[in-house]
Formats: structure tokens, C-alpha cells, sequence
């Protein structure tokens, strides 16, 4: 065994004398972390908050994270992270936390209640309303959607990412082929089709009141999410037949045969496809448990 020379004992003395002054516990390596407020500020009051204090423990810390979604702000946590975050006692007027990387705080915003009627400007996480799977929560701008947020959004700060990265949790994007399943959607799935250059092309994308544009469905980002919004796009049968595996059994479906109020100057048109590729579809959904419904003119 290796003994603890007298210098090494000098060092160990002067850091006893000094540590309120000199030297303080390291928390470099500590990276990413969401805290609460030590004293449960209110999020009405922080912005007023010239200086906050941390609460002594991560609400969630690196090794709670299993990964860090950069284009979504999805963080799948281990079962007894999401497990203490489903426990967190939140108002309707919200709690507020710190995202943090060593301890330094980056930004702020509030754990919210679902069941809240009040707005919120300002980085939201959403408390689960019960356990699911998978274990996941997002970073989300403003309540209850993000119309209600007006700020610049900090969620892609560098330091937060690079912390996540040197720690290899953090994933740009999903591809369908990272997930088992497509989260349920309350309004269920749109599917649209056209043809382009000879090729009939597809789009899933999440079920809202809108009216979506053509741009949103031919050439809007892709979007894969473990528990919110979902817009992807596929090119032939069988791609399609993949991306509508990955939906939840009884999961509604409609395909919608003609985009209603197109502004837009474009060859393309949104139609069905051939009968023989309807059918295939609808033969696949219903082998899948889908509950597809096919809108025509």
C-alpha cells in the first residue's frame, strides 16, 4: 500500500485551513444538471433575482440522463430519475430550476402541471401525469404551447451541449429506426401523399386543428420524437410500411386526399396514389391495428 508522505499530509492541512477560501470542493466534472431553487423561489419572482441559490442535490444530474435529444429537447432518464421527477410536488403557477453545468447556472424555467390554466413565458418541463414509457421529458417553450413564449431560446447554449457530448449522451436526431414506437398522439396521425419525379412520396406527421402548408409536408424538417411531435417523410411503399409499424395499436390515422387552402406555386399535388398502393396500405394498417380512415373528395 502506498503510505501519505509528509507533504502530501501538509497539503491535505492546508486545504482544511483554507477551503472556504481556497479550496473548494471541484465540481467540474459534474456537467450537465437541472436543480431546484434552494429556498423554492416562485418563477413570478426570478426574474427580479439578482443571485439564486442551487439546492444542494441535482433534481436531475449526468448520470440520471440517458440521452439528450438536440433537435427535440427530449431527456429519456433512468426509471428512478423519471420516478423522482413524477414525485415533484409543482403548483399550477409552476416550480422553478436551474439548468446548470458545473454548477453554473446557464438558464432558467419551471417544472408545470399539465392540469395548469395559467400561462407561462419561459422554459417549461412538463410533470408526467403518470408513468410511461419511455421514460422521458422535454424541454419545452412556453405554456401551454409555444405561442406563450416571446425570448430567444437557450435550450442550444454550446456549453450544455458540448457537457453532453464529452459525455456521450447527446444524439442530434432520431431516425425511425432508433425508436420501437411512435408516441399516441390525442388527434391522432395525418398521412399525406404526391407524386415527384416519377416516385410517390409520404408524410406522417402529428394530428393537430390546423390546416397544415405543403411546405410543412414536403419539405419541413424531420422530426422523430419518443413523446411528442412526429413529421416524417418517406419515399415508396415499403419506407412507408416501416413508419407505420412504429405507431401504437388503434392509433387513428386519416389520409388526406387534397390539401385545402394550398397558397403555394407548385407542381406538386396532394392526392392518393394508385389503387393498387392504397390498398397495399390499407391491407398493412390493418395487419398493424391501425385505425385508418382515407378522406376523399
Amino acid at each position: 500500500m502506498r503510505k501519505l508522505t509528509t507533504s502530501g499530509i501538509n497539503l491535505i492541512l492546508v486545504c482544511a485551513l483554507f477551503m472556504p477560501i481556497g479550496c473548494t470542493i471541484n465540481t467540474k466534472d459534474e456537467g450537465f444538471a437541472i436543480y431546484l431553487t434552494k429556498d423554492d423561489i416562485h418563477p413570478a419572482q426570478m426574474e427580479a433575482m439578482s443571485h439564486v441559490k442551487l439546492a444542494d442535490q441535482p433534481v436531475v444530474s449526468m448520470k440520471d440522463v440517458i440521452t439528450y435529444n438536440a433537435q427535440t429537447h427530449e431527456i429519456k432518464l433512468t426509471a428512478s430519475a423519471f420516478e423522482r421527477i413524477y414525485g415533484l410536488d409543482v403548483p399550477v403557477r409552476g416550480k422553478s430550476f436551474m439548468v446548470c453545468v458545473d454548477k453554473k447556472p446557464i438558464y432558467w424555467g419551471a417544472f408545470w402541471t399539465p392540469i395548469s390554466s395559467i400561462s407561462f413565458d419561459g422554459v417549461t418541463i412538463w410533470i408526467p401525469l403518470g408513468f410511461q414509457e419511455p421514460n422521458v421529458i422535454t424541454l419545452e417553450l412556453g405554456y401551454p404551447s409555444s405561442t406563450f413564449y416571446a425570448g430567444e431560446d437557450p435550450r442550444n447554449n454550446p456549453e450544455i451541449l458540448n457537457s453532453l457530448r464529452e459525455a456521450g449522451k447527446l444524439i442530434n436526431e432520431l431516425s425511425i429506426s432508433d425508436v420501437n414506437k411512435l408516441p399516441h398522439s390525442v388527434k391522432g396521425y395525418e398521412l399525406y401523399s404526391w407524386s415527384e419525379d416519377g416516385t410517390w412520396r409520404f408524410t406522417l406527421i402529428t394530428g393537430t386543428n390546423r390546416n397544415k402548408t405543403l411546405d410543412e409536408i414536403v419539405a419541413g424538417e424531420n422530426v422523430i420524437s419518443e413523446s411528442g411531435w412526429v413529421n416524417v417523410r418517406m419515399t415508396g411503399l415499403e419506407a412507408t410500411k416501416e413508419v407505420l409499424s412504429k405507431l401504437p395499436q388503434e392509433e387513428f390515422v386519416i389520409w388526406i386526399d387534397v390539401l385545402r387552402e394550398q397558397t403555394e406555386q407548385t407542381d406538386i399535388k396532394i392526392q392518393l396514389p394508385p389503387g393498387q398502393t392504397v390498398n397495399d396500405i390499407k391491407e398493412y394498417t390493418l395487419q398493424c391495428g391501425l385505425d385508418l380512415h382515407i378522406e376523399e373528395p
